[in-house]
C-alpha cells in the first residue's frame, strides 16, 4: 500500500498580505481541480507580530479558513504560496511551519509530493531564493518536490514577468496592483495539476 494518504485533496496553504498571493492559490486550486477525483483544500494563516504570538482574529474576516494540522493530516499532497519577504517567506507562514514538529517525528508528509509559488514586487525581488526557502522545511519532512519544466510549460518562450522552474509566481509590481498575467495564471494550474497528478499516480486509485 502507498504511504500517500487516501484521501483526495491536495492542501493549497499561503500567506498573503495584499492579495497577490491568494490569488495565485485561487490558480493552483483550479489546477488541482482538473484532475478527477482530486479536490483542492485552500487555505491560509493568521499574520504574527514580534510582540505576540498572533495578531489576527482566530477566524478570517475573509478569503480562505486559517490551516489546522489536521488538514496535513489528511492532505494527500501540500502546495505551499507565500509573498517574498527580503527573499525568503514571510514570517506568518514560517511560524505555521515552525509548529510542525509531531507531524516531522509521526512522517505525517513523508512520500506525499509538494510544491511552491511566491509572489513579489518586482521581477528581481528574489523569487526563486523564497521558492527555495519553502522547499527546504518540506524536504525535511520527507516530501517530493513538483516543479515546473522548460518544455512542457514553456518557461523558456513564454515567460517575461512571472514564472520559474521551482514553482509558479507572480510579479505584482511596487504597490501590488499588478493583476496575474495569463501565463502566470496557467503556470498556477500547470503546477497545481502536475501536484494533483503526482499523488494521483502515487495512491492506490
Amino acid at each position: 500500500m502507498s504511504s500517500v494518504s487516501a484521501s483526495n485533496e491536495i492542501l493549497v496553504l499561503y500567506y498573503s498580505r495584499n492579495g497577490a498571493t491568494a490569488a495565485l492559490a485561487n490558480e493552483v486550486a483550479r489546477g488541482i481541480a482538473k484532475v478527477k477525483p482530486m479536490q483542492a483544500r485552500v487555505r491560509t494563516v493568521p499574520e504574527v507580530s514580534p510582540d505576540t504570538e498572533a495578531s489576527a482574529p482566530s477566524v478570517p474576516e475573509h478569503g480562505a479558513p486559517y490551516a489546522t494540522h489536521d488538514d496535513l493530516e489528511n492532505c494527500a499532497g501540500l502546495i505551499l504560496g507565500s509573498p517574498t519577504r527580503f527573499g525568503n517567506m514571510a514570517a506568518p507562514l514560517k511560524y505555521f511551519i515552525d509548529t510542525l514538529s509531531g507531524q516531522w517525528l509521526s512522517g505525517t508528509l513523508a512520500d506525499k509530493p509538494a510544491a511552491v509559488f511566491t509572489s513579489t514586487g518586482s521581477l528581481h525581488g528574489g523569487q526563486e531564493t523564497t521558492l527555495t526557502s519553502m522547499m527546504l522545511p518540506l524536504l525535511h519532512h520527507g516530501m517530493l518536490i513538483v516543479g515546473l519544466t522548460y518544455t512542457a510549460d514553456n518557461l523558456l518562450a513564454e515567460t517575461d514577468s512571472g514564472g520559474t522552474p521551482y514553482g509558479a509566481s507572480h510579479v505584482s509590481g511596487v504597490i501590488g496592483d499588478k493583476p496575474l498575467t495569463d501565463i502566470e495564471k496557467q503556470l498556477a494550474r500547470n503546477l497545481g495539476e502536475r501536484v494533483a497528478r503526482t499523488a494521483l499516480k502515487l495512491s492506490d486509485h
